[in-house]
């Protein structure tokens, strides 16, 4: 998930100067797991340029929690600035931004089944079949597609009005036939895409950088912005909570912040009818609200709220707290009314979450 604090600005205006950086696989011993049934996977960025992204695994029943599953399993690192989890085709499918690559793993044992290779910046990966799956890129005007069979790249969709320095292309969810797509860094637009001859055929402007997007239980797509920063060439404003209807592609509401607000992290439950997000505090309403809470879900805890997921089974909410994006952070479960479960310490940067 795309995360939007003064942490990821910072490495924002480095990030151009070591976008050639490579990855490093350090070797140790592999390790037998055999994770059936349910569970949590916690994606940990790591810290940029250290190569220190790692993968956790959490039993929700067990309340265990299993870290550097990746590295244990296959006895190499994961590598730089993990960003996001997809399952398909019994496969967890992780992607590692700034190393370029899209690992394939097995689910129970955790072992590598194959790799795509050679991606600018990776951020996102959606199946569109057992055939076909688009990956979204930071600092590319491409979005590619790959053939998941072969782990291979067969060509790639140019985004307009985008270019390396000015342009990202984040999270994606499908309509029907329709892809949407929110582009995030310089950037105000979701592009609607058809999956049948991977063209771009409408986009729709929202304010600055909209950081996410979900569809809920009654075709709204939903998505939030940054605002941008202070001081941005590209601008800088209040951001904004928005909902579209997928079917006209058209701005049905839109809930204002305060400008220097920084809502991330959209999130639904697993019906689909309750939204979730960060700004400081833990926010969360109905998808049919007419307007924004006004008191939060979970409080601001004198920390980092950096990730967000909900249980799609028992709705169980799980925040992830960055501590200070140097030593392992936290991971924090509460029911759907806001009582705490547990806790448990993850990797560096725990930013993303995929459901088992």
């Amino acid at each position: 998930m795309v995360r939007f604090s003064t942490y990821f600005q910072l490495l924002m205006l480095t990030a151009m100067l070591a976008f050639a950086g490579c990855m490093k696989w350090e070797y140790g011993l592999e390790e037998d797991f055999s994770a059936e049934g349910k569970g949590l996977f916690v994606i940990n960025e790591g810290n940029f340029n250290y190569g220190n992204a790692t993968l956790s695994y959490y039993n929700p029943t067990t309340k265990s929690v299993e870290n550097e599953i990746f590295y244990r399993a296959n006895a190499m690192k994961l590598g730089d600035v993990a960003q996001s989890m997809t399952i398909h085709d019994g496969k967890g499918w992780v992607v590692v931004n700034n190393s370029h690559v899209v690992f394939a793993i097995d689910l129970t044992t955790f072992r590598e089944v194959g790799r795509i290779m050679n991606l600018t910046s990776p951020r996102y990966i959606h199946f569109v079949s057992d055939d076909k799956a688009y990956v979204t890129q930071l600092w590319d005007n491409r979005i590619f597609i790959i053939n998941p069979k072969n782990y291979s790249v067969i060509g790639h969709i140019e985004c307009p009005n985008m270019t390396m320095e000015t342009g990202s292309t984040e999270q994606m969810v499908q309509y029907g036939d329709y892809l949407f797509v929110n582009c995030w860094s310089y950037q105000n637009r979701i592009l609607k895409i058809d999956t049948r001859t991977d063209k771009i055929v409408a986009e729709l402007e929202l304010g600055i950088q909209p950081t996410s997007l979900a569809l809920d239980k009654n075709g709204k797509l939903w998505s939030v912005t940054d605002g941008g920063f202070e001081g941005s060439p590209y601008g800088y404003e209040a951001p904004s909570l928005y909902r579209i209807d997928a079917e006209s592609f058209t701005i049905e509401k839109e809930f204002r912040f305060s400008r220097g607000d920084a809502p991330s992290e959209v999130q639904l439950n697993g019906t689909r009818d309750r939204l979730y997000w960060i700004n400081d505090d833990v926010w969360e309403m109905s998808v049919d609200a007419d307007r924004l809470p006004v008191r939060p879900f979970l409080p601001y805890a004198e920390t980092i709220y950096y990730g967000l997921t909900i249980c799609p089974s028992t709705g169980d909410v799980y925040v992830a707290d960055a501590i200070d994006y140097q030593q392992p952070g936290k991971i924090y479960r509460y029911t759907a009314q806001g009582e705490k479960i547990d806790e448990f310490y993850a990797g560096v940067i725990p930013g993303a979450f995929c459901w088992k």
